[in-house]
């Protein structure tokens, strides 16, 4: 049911690369909510999402995803869960289609030995309609702009039919303009596929006014809430020094940190 809790983290410590990247964190994740991981490079929000796909294991606590521990995913379990990682560069010579990308998404649930059927196809085809990219499925990936790969890197998380949709830093390497088109498409297919979202990310007053929550993390997860109460000076101010400037404007929390403003 909506509302219930399907991630839990439970004092859980977390390795990776031989130091410790998270340590004793406890925060819950309802069905539905969508959640703004923060914090500076180096904080552990990658290492969070990493442990929901069940590619790291807490060295003490636990991470509970769905009704198992997150390093016994079982297959249907893990094609619940979307993922879209840092973006990457693309060769614009490699020889794949955006349909044959997005295609990608299914094999969690067809095999990698069997050949997509019908269904297959139209659940591609409507991913890619919710990322409004189904005019360019047959395009080399290669050949789109950087805004445009990660709609269709998102419609490749969407063709698994996940309840879960994790993100890390998706508007990051694209212009402003389109940052704020793809938080907008986030935002709407949080409401209209009834998702919940993980999305880490630097840019704080962008994603600020559409979150339920924000998790601030520096290996210790320093605050969770609304962001009104997470974006406070004396919260901020611990995680990234003195140089914290936030301002209220229109109705909306900002937040200037040092010469970096983030928008």
């Amino acid at each position: 049911m909506k509302n219930d809790v399907i991630i839990r983290f439970s004092h859980a410590t977390i390795a990776y690369q031989q130091r410790t990247a998270l340590e004793d964190i406890s925060l819950e994740i309802r069905q539905g909510e969508f959640v703004g991981i923060i914090g500076p490079n180096g904080s552990g929000k990658t290492t969070l999402l990493k442990s929901i796909l069940g590619l790291i294991r807490p060295d003490t606590g636990s991470v509970q995803i769905f009704d198992c521990a997150c390093h016994k995913l079982r297959c249907h379990h893990k094609a619940k869960i979307g993922y879209i990682p840092q973006k990457g560069q693309i060769d614009p010579n490699f020889p794949v289609t955006v349909m044959e990308t997005v295609m990608m998404g299914r094999y969690s649930s067809i095999g990698l030995l069997r050949h997509p059927v019908k269904r297959d196809r139209e659940l591609v085809l409507n991913a890619l309609k919710e990322v409004e990219m189904d005019g360019y499925r047959d395009a080399p990936l290669g050949h789109l702009s950087g805004g445009q790969q990660q709609r269709v890197m998102i419609a490749r998380a969407l063709a698994q039919q996940p309840e879960v949709l994790l993100m890390d830093e998706p508007t990051t390497g694209i212009d402003i303009p389109t940052q704020q088109s793809m938080i907008h498409l986030i935002s709407d297919l949080h409401r209209n596929l009834v998702l919940t979202v993980l999305l880490v990310t630097h840019d704080i007053n962008m994603i600020s006014p559409y979150v339920d929550r924000l998790a601030l993390l520096k290996a210790r997860l320093f605050a969770t809430g609304p962001p009104a109460e997470v974006l406070s000076e004396k919260i901020l101010s611990e995680i990234y020094g003195k140089q914290v400037i936030v301002t209220t404007q229109e109705g909306g929390t900002y937040v200037i940190v040092g010469d970096y403003h983030h928008v």
